[in-house]
């Protein structure tokens, strides 16, 4: 077992590979009574094509399958797991993103039954006919809900308006006619490749013993029965160095319109520090151009055009990433003017040293008060695991940044020629 430990946040991190190919990683918290559980799935929305490492073929299933298949493990032939979680005193859920699916608990007690249902659930699926159909009719409703939520079709137009071919410009969850050409067979084949343990982590976290943990889990998996699987390989379209258009606009029941400016990644393909690095400089500056204090958001606030739901946001992914700055306004036309000018004025000025350390600080302080809380460290393992960005990788990383370095990320990335807007307004 490999023992890592953060001098400044006096962290242990303990993790091991098992044989199947898993990573149990345990983050002990002396003291702290909750406990948490997490396991994530190497397996997103964008992972529609791919070869099948059984067969070394080529395969293309429907948009929307990783969610999908998140809903139905949650049925068993013992009734709804989060049912027997609730029994057991702990709060359950579960969440798909574009990269990765995750499955978790959180508990006061009786961890070692919970830890056990976690692992048995996700190993175990349990589909039929009917129960997919019956899926298919509640996903289909939450898909049309979602056409008529601002805010996400904000989001989902910005993707749409930004990436040319990546499939982050499909929805998560998938169209009525995609998640329509689901059958059992099919949700049967992805969890048998993607669910392998080689292709899985688990993170816990609170006042455990990593061993016993371990063997836990080992015990978990013995007589389950795993071929040795090659990593998967994920076929996704090139992409472009453009963006597929310069403005999405549409109408909604909004009382004002929406905003939603956004900067296209240059350059993909990082992993590891490298990506951290980026992911964490674009954090610095963008507190120190647009965040709460800035001049630029003072300007814009005391002018009318933003108020105190403006917020911006940094996605740094492997395959795709991009920026984007979103809020309700008056004018959304001269709002994204202002922003474009603002970033370009930043840009000549560029940011003066006394600003970046200032915003240094204040990340330093948001990354020790997520390591405090339980969930935020079980997010930040889970974020970076998969991009090969360690736990304790963070405060390091961000100590030996330099303002020459965040200036050039401002100047590159920021580019109005890779800039796509997405505008809601009130419908007529």
């Amino acid at each position: 077992m490999e023992r890592q430990f953060d001098p400044m946040l006096r962290d242990e991190l303990f993790t091991e590979r098992l044989e199947n190919g898993l990573t149990v990683a345990v983050l002990v918290k002396p003291g702290y009574r909750q406990m948490t559980a997490r396991v994530a799935v190497q397996y997103g929305s964008i992972d529609s094509r791919f070869v099948n490492p059984q067969t070394g073929k080529a395969v293309h299933v429907p948009d929307g399958i990783a969610h999908f298949l998140e809903h139905k493990l949650f049925e068993s032939p013992q009734g709804n797991v989060a049912d027997r979680f609730s029994e057991l005193g702990a709060e359950a859920n579960a969440y798909t993103t574009f990269t990765h699916t995750v499955y978790y608990f959180t508990t006061t007690s009786q961890f070692e039954a919970c830890l056990d249902l976690l692992l048995e659930f996700v190993q175990e699926p349990y589909f039929t006919a009917e129960t997919v159909a019956k899926e298919q009719g509640i996903i289909e409703q939450e898909i049309r809900m979602y056409l008529d939520d601002p805010g996400w079709r904000s989001s989902a137009n910005l993707l749409e308006a930004l990436y040319v071919r990546h499939p982050v410009r499909i929805d998560i969850a998938g169209t009525v006619e995609s998640i329509r050409r689901i059958d059992k067979d099919l949700l049967y084949v992805c969890h048998r490749i993607f669910y392998h343990p080689s292709n899985m982590v688990l993170f816990v976290a609170g006042d455990l013993n990593p061993a016993e943990v371990v063997e836990r889990v080992r015990a978990s998996f013995a007589g389950r029965e795993y071929p040795a699987q090659p990593a998967i390989q994920r076929i996704l379209p090139e992409e472009p160095p453009v963006i597929n258009e310069r403005r999405r606009m549409q109408e909604l029941v909004v009382s004002q319109p929406i905003l939603r400016l956004g900067f296209k990644e240059r350059e993909v393909g990082l992993t590891g520090r490298a990506l951290l690095e980026r992911d964490l400089l674009t954090s610095l500056l963008l507190d120190v151009v647009i965040g709460r204090g800035s001049p630029l958001y003072t300007h814009l606030y005391e002018s009318g055009l933003i108020d105190q739901r403006f917020g911006f946001e940094h996605v740094p992914e492997v395959s795709f990433g991009h920026t984007y700055l979103t809020g309700p306004t008056h004018d959304p036309s001269e709002l994204e003017a202002r922003l474009l000018a603002g970033f370009q004025e930043a840009q000549q000025q560029g940011l003066a040293e006394a600003d970046f350390e200032r915003a240094r600080r204040k990340l330093i302080g948001r990354v020790i008060n997520l390591m405090n809380d339980l969930e935020g460290a079980a997010y930040l393992f889970i974020d970076g695991f998969f991009k090969q960005i360690g736990l304790f990788d963070l405060l390091p990383t961000l100590q030996s940044l330099t303002v020459e370095a965040a200036n050039e990320r401002l100047r590159s990335h920021f580019d109005p020629a890779l800039a796509a807007a997405s505008i809601i307004y009130p419908r007529r």
